[in-house]
């Protein structure tokens, strides 16, 4: 079953609070429930990938201003069919930043979060079940804004509450300053 890898990293995935915990039972709950999770045409939700780039001292994310949604966020993306979620925040923090050399730092998952996207013109209000994997790269390499971008930038991890104070952005920051052993 094309599910079965990410479900497998889902069950080794432990939060860090209740609200983490009840948003992976949810993700968990929505992937056992349908087989084309992976695609955006599942009008109510679907599974998308993204990458929490950090520099090597873990001092700086990496974030990029986000056109539609007019805010800063980490790299991140639809998985458009493809199961290997990792695969996916990989690539969309490729195509989003032009960072050649980025290294994932763990292939287990970072964080997850479910998160509402407006209503567009022929889109309606859907969910992103959103899995989040943690990325090192360099920040003196170039950068380069994508076409779905408005900005593209290192941010010091004490300033990133000045540009975007979500509560997701905010508990990856703390993950990021506790540090782990699988990380």
């Amino acid at each position: 079953m094309h599910r079965q890898p990410l479900l497998e990293k889902l069950s080794r995935y432990r939060p860090v609070d209740e609200r983490e915990m009840e948003m992976l039972d949810r993700l968990r709950s929505f992937v056992e429930g349908n087989s084309d999770c992976f695609e955006r045409s599942l009008k109510v939700g679907h599974i998308t990938g993204s990458a929490w780039v950090v520099d090597q001292t873990r001092s700086q994310a990496l974030l990029v201003h986000h056109r539609k949604l007019n805010k800063w966020l980490q790299p991140g993306g639809h998985a458009d069919g493809d199961p290997d979620v990792l695969r996916v925040a990989l690539r969309e923090a490729r195509e989003e930043s032009n960072l050649e050399v980025i290294r994932p730092v763990s292939d287990e998952i970072f964080d997850v979060d479910i998160h509402v996207i407006p209503a567009r013109a022929g889109e309606p209000e859907h969910l992103h079940y959103d899995v989040r994997f943690l990325f090192e790269a360099d920040p003196n390499a170039p950068l380069l804004v994508s076409h779905e971008s408005r900005a593209v930038a290192w941010a010091p991890l004490a300033k990133i509450p000045e540009l975007n104070s979500e509560e997701s952005l905010m508990r990856m920051i703390t993950k990021t300053s506790r540090g782990s052993s699988t990380w």
